[in-house]
C-alpha cells in the first residue's frame, strides 16, 4: 500500500484584474512585454473565447526576477 500524502496543487490560473494588481503593469504594457518575450505568456481558457489567464507561478517568478531599486 502506498502511504504517500498527496498535497493539493499550489498553482492556479489568474485573470487580468489579479495579474494587474500583482504586477502593477497595465494591460498594454504587459502585452508589449509579452510580445518581446519579457513577460509570461497568457493562456486562453477556451480556444474560441477571448478570456485569457496566466499561471500564478509564472507571474510570481517574473515578479521575483525584477530587480529591487532602492532610491538612495
Amino acid at each position: 500500500m502506498n502511504n504517500k500524502l498527496l498535497t493539493p496543487p499550489t498553482d492556479r490560473l489568474i485573470r487580468e484584474p489579479e495579474r494587474k494588481r500583482l504586477t502593477s503593469v497595465c494591460r498594454t504594457g504587459a502585452w508589449e512585454l509579452e510580445q518581446k518575450g519579457q513577460f509570461p505568456k497568457r493562456r486562453r481558457l477556451h480556444p474560441s473565447g477571448s478570456t485569457v489567464c496566466w499561471l500564478l507561478s509564472e507571474i510570481n517568478l517574473w515578479i521575483n526576477e525584477r530587480e529591487v531599486v532602492n532610491p538612495s
